[in-house]
C-alpha cells in the first residue's frame, strides 16, 4: 500500500517543471532521473518485455518531452500528462513497427520454464514471469489500463485522462482484462494454493 501511495506523490516540484519550461538543462536532468523508471516500465509492457526497444522508446519520450514541456499547463498532475505522452509515443512506435516490420514479429515474452526450481524464491520469480507474460499478451487497449492502475497506481480518473477515454471505458477495459488474465493464468491456481 505504501508503494502505491508513493507512486501517486509528485517526484519533482512545480519549480523544477517551470525551470524545464524555461530551458534549464539541470532541471530537465532532475526530471529525467525522477521519471525515467516509470516511463521505461510503460515502454517495457508496451513492447512485450523487449528492454532494448523500451530503452529506445524511453529516450524518444524524453526527447519529445524537451520541446513539448511548455505545453504542460498544470491543469492535471504532471505525471498524468507524462503518462499520456509515454502511452502515445508507445502507440505511435507500435504502429510504425507494424508498417515497417510486418506482422511476423510476435514479441511475446518467453513462457516460464516447465521445470520448477527447488527454492521458493525461484517459484515466485516463475509466477511473476507468468503474470508479466500474460499482461504483455493483452491487446494494448487492455494492457495499458492494467499497467497504469496496478504498476503506476493511477486512479480511474487519471487513467481516463491518460488514455483519452471515459472512466466507464477504463472500468470496462479493466474488467475485461481481469477476466482475460484469470483465463490465461488459471493453470497457476493450484501452484499458488499449494505454494502458500
Amino acid at each position: 500500500m505504501e508503494r502505491l501511495a508513493a507512486m501517486s506523490e509528485p517526484l519533482v516540484d512545480d519549480r523544477v517543471i517551470k525551470d524545464c519550461q524555461q530551458g534549464d538543462r539541470e532541471a530537465f536532468r532532475l526530471l529525467f532521473e525522477a521519471y525515467k523508471n516509470r516511463v521505461f516500465s510503460i515502454a517495457v509492457y508496451s513492447f512485450h518485455g523487449d528492454q532494448t526497444t523500451a530503452g529506445d522508446v524511453t529516450q524518444q519520450i524524453f526527447l519529445k518531452l524537451m520541446p513539448s514541456i511548455g505545453q504542460f499547463r498544470g491543469e492535471s498532475q504532471f505525471t498524468t500528462w507524462l503518462h499520456r505522452l509515454a502511452v502515445n509515443t508507445c502507440i505511435d512506435e507500435q504502429r510504425r513497427r507494424k508498417r515497417y516490420l510486418g506482422l511476423g514479429e510476435t514479441g511475446a515474452l518467453p513462457k516460464p520454464g516447465e521445470r520448477k526450481p527447488p527454492e521458493r524464491r525461484y517459484e515466485r520469480k516463475e509466477l511473476a514471469d507468468a503474470v508479466k507474460a500474460a499482461i504483455s499478451e493483452l491487446k494494448p487497449k487492455f494492457r495499458m489500463p492494467v499497467l497504469l492502475k496496478y504498476v503506476e497506481g493511477l486512479s480511474y480518473e487519471e487513467i481516463a485522462v491518460v488514455l483519452g477515454c471515459s472512466k466507464g471505458t477504463v472500468a470496462s477495459r479493466l474488467n475485461r482484462s481481469h477476466k482475460e488474465l484469470a483465463r490465461r493464468l488459471a493453470h497457476l491456481r493450484d501452484q499458488v494454493v499449494l505454494g502458500e
